[in-house]
């Protein structure tokens, strides 16, 4: 067994064991992509416009979350995942919903899939679980499996802010070993291979929501994963700090010393 598979062996296990200890009855969908604390998705939807009759691969799919929404606006979503454990997760979650998805286990090296049969690939918070060696070949991958003019949508965290730093260093019992969060350079692999490369950044001061989780909430870190908990904030409760937060956001991560500070970057590119 190679160093590669080792890490896949590693992540598989560790995302197994994630998908045992979740309540599907508990997983946020419509908030993950529609609430005032969704950031990302609110930007990628936003871009994508309609999803009726698209052609979606939504890769390290996860709990399913992704997956199910995007079927329910009408996209034909293929969802895979290196855990098994995530995708029976992902299946009880999709019939629960009453949406049909192709599932299939597998890392995204080893995918085999008809070139240029797919609209837009998407994965959320799969990137820095990747290893630097692997990128190349995720790029190329994804790469082929969309159609020309097809639309390729990221977000994963950013290495630079130093209250991350912290988070991660705290809360290690829920992050795997292996993943590593990004910096700018990634751009420049994506620009070897796609046309058109674009970014976006979200989180700065809107991070003290994190702050209020574990001062205030007194959230164990190691218990609760402060990034899925952000889905389930009711937004007549904190909308009245936090979108002052957010205009502020719009306009400080424009600069770009500030933007490295942001928590997530948003990734999107078209073949």
């Amino acid at each position: 067994m190679n160093k590669e598979q080792e890490r896949f062996k590693r992540e598989a296990f560790f995302h197994d064991k994630w998908a045992i200890s979740e309540n599907i009855n508990s997983i946020a969908i419509t908030e993950f992509f529609e609430n005032t604390t969704a950031l990302e998705n609110n930007f990628i939807l936003s871009h994508i416009g309609s999803l009726k009759d698209k052609k979606v691969l939504d890769i390290g799919c996860g709990l399913g979350e992704s997956a199910v929404y995007l079927a329910k606006q009408g996209a034909k979503v293929t969802a895979i995942d290196i855990s098994p454990g995530m995708i029976s997760s992902a299946k009880e979650l999709a019939k629960r919903e009453n949406v049909l998805i192709n599932f299939i286990v597998s890392p995204i090296e080893g995918l085999n899939l008809k070139s240029e049969s797919f609209d837009i690939v998407y994965c959320a918070n799969l990137i820095h679980h990747l290893s630097i060696e692997g990128l190349p070949r995720f790029i190329e991958k994804i790469h082929s499996f969309l159609k020309k003019g097809g639309w390729f949508y990221s977000w994963d965290p950013l290495v630079y802010n130093p209250v991350i730093k912290i988070y991660r260093k705290v809360a290690k019992e829920v992050r795997s070993a292996d993943e590593s969060p990004l910096n700018f350079k990634i751009l420049k692999l994506f620009r070897k291979k796609f046309t058109k490369v674009y970014h976006k950044e979200f989180w700065l001061l809107t991070l003290t929501l994190f702050l209020k989780y574990y001062f205030i909430n007194r959230y164990n870190p190691n218990k609760v994963r402060y990034w899925k908990q952000i889905y389930k904030e009711k937004p007549e409760e904190i909308n009245w700090w936090f979108n002052k937060l957010k205009r502020a956001d719009r306009v400080l991560l424009k600069i770009p010393l500030l933007r490295a500070m942001a928590w997530n970057i948003v990734l999107y590119a078209q073949k």
